[in-house]
């Protein structure tokens, strides 16, 4: 069974850091592309970060750039991200997904962890 399991999320002032993280099982986290999506209250679930199998090839959304770096440890089974300088707009739960690298279709989500921006 797969499972991908995030935490790291929690209260966090204005301007702080924190590092969410993805616990994966059930898979070969080596052949999956990972990404990191979040949904503020009444938005659309965003994409704001992606990392290759490999770890070569990241890819950030524009809004993110600069402030979010995601890395993975595949000997860990994990992915983490790292979110520095936050403000009230990153307030949102935060999702970790698995994309195989080839069959494109199969994907799996985590059930999120929240983040909250606030002093």
């Amino acid at each position: 069974q797969v499972q991908l399991v995030e935490s790291g999320g929690g209260l966090v002032q204005p301007g702080g850091s924190l590092t969410l993280s993805c616990a994966v099982s059930g898979l070969v986290l080596s052949a999956h592309d990972m990404s990191w999506y979040r949904q503020a209250p009444g938005q659309e679930r965003e994409l704001v970060a992606t990392i290759s199998s490999t770890g070569d090839d990241t890819n950030y959304a524009d809004s993110v750039k600069g402030r979010f770096t995601i890395s993975r440890d595949n000997a860990k089974n994990t992915v983490a991200l790292k979110i520095n300088s936050l403000n009230s707009e990153d307030t949102a739960v935060y999702y970790c997904k698995a994309q195989h690298i080839v069959y494109s279709i199969l994907e799996y989500w985590g059930r999120g962890t929240q983040v909250t921006v606030s002093s």
